[in-house]
């Protein structure tokens, strides 16, 4: 595969059980962008990390974002970075505007529904507690997506049985891909 993928967990990190963790681990140029504050992440200084990530690649990368980073993606889209990324695949987006959603993150609110200037896949379950089918599947059209469900999955996470996820990589995989063209 001709890109760098770049990992971004979501809030709390992703632990070792967790999809990107094995998946860093069966790839190792796959990177976890990393991020100073796990627990109460602040939008702004998320994006700027990212940013610098995204700036040390070689060529374009392909973002592979979970939960709360979903939503650092389109903040980083919205923010006028030079830098490009190839694509998109966001898995489990949480609804930050959710009145369940956890109170201890900062700027990342309201969710941004522009069109992302790049190709997405939003990957959603049917009964995942951040956030409903019906807004996972509004925000993958918002942004300009194709929207996959999984069905029964929770929040697609190492808790909810998604460890490996076999299926997730190949799906990541025939989406850069699909970039490739």
């Amino acid at each position: 595969m001709d890109f760098e993928v770049l990992t971004l967990a979501g809030l709390w990190n992703s632990g070792p059980a967790h999809w990107q963790t094995r998946w860093e681990a069966e790839h190792p140029a796959w990177r976890r962008v990393p991020h100073r504050d796990w627990d109460t992440p602040q939008c702004d200084e998320w994006v700027a990390e990212l940013d610098a990530a995204i700036g040390r690649c070689q060529r374009p990368p392909v973002l592979a974002a979970h939960s709360l980073s979903c939503s650092l993606v389109t903040r980083w889209a919205a923010s006028g970075s030079r830098h490009a990324v190839a694509g998109a695949f966001l898995v489990a987006p949480s609804d930050v505007d959710a009145p369940s959603y956890p109170d201890c993150t900062s700027g990342f609110q309201p969710m941004l529904l522009a069109p992302l200037p790049f190709p997405s896949m939003v990957v959603a379950s049917s009964d995942d507690p951040y956030v409903s089918e019906r807004r996972a599947r509004l925000f993958a059209t918002s942004w300009g997506g194709e929207f996959v469900s999984i069905g029964d999955a929770g929040h697609i996470n190492g808790d909810a049985g998604y460890g490996p996820w076999p299926a997730g990589a190949a799906m990541l995989l025939a989406f850069c891909a699909r970039l490739q063209g």
